[in-house]
């Protein structure tokens, strides 16, 4: 008899925790109901300093940042997310135009992989292809 040693695995509820972190109340609620019928548990808020208070270690398996927001960008919310969970899978929403997003990929996060950005507007189908994607790395 043969015995295999396992990874461990991640808490299954660990990764259908989603933050969802957009300044603009209706595309939060749009993503949380689009994600909570796919059998997700989402935490959205429109406030990047109280969204980082619920910020703890392993509880989130992704989290959704809108790039563009006056009370903190979702670049330092980025940083200041991965000062307290660095496992925790990031993706960045961002409604930006060509010309701008060109810049953000090449100046702001040249290593990030195309499939952890989302443009909006985005339809549910390929929203929840990505997120599916995403949450299959994990």
């Amino acid at each position: 008899m043969r015995y295999y040693l396992q990874q461990p695995r991640k808490n299954a509820q660990q990764i259908k925790n989603i933050l969802v972190v957009d300044d603009e109340y209706d595309i939060n609620l749009t993503l949380e109901c689009i994600l909570n019928q796919s059998g997700f548990k989402v935490y959205s808020f429109t406030n990047p300093l109280i969204a980082l208070e619920s910020i703890k270690p392993g509880f989130f398996g992704l989290a959704i940042l809108d790039v563009k927001m006056p009370v903190m960008n979702g670049f330092s919310l980025y940083n200041e997310i991965r000062k307290v969970d660095d496992k925790i899978k990031i993706c960045f929403l961002t409604a930006a135009t060509d010309v701008y997003y060109e810049v953000f990929r090449k100046e702001a996060f040249p290593h990030i992989d195309e499939n952890f950005i989302i443009r909006k507007p985005i339809e549910n189908d390929l929203l929840l292809e990505k997120i599916g994607s995403i949450m299959e790395a994990l």
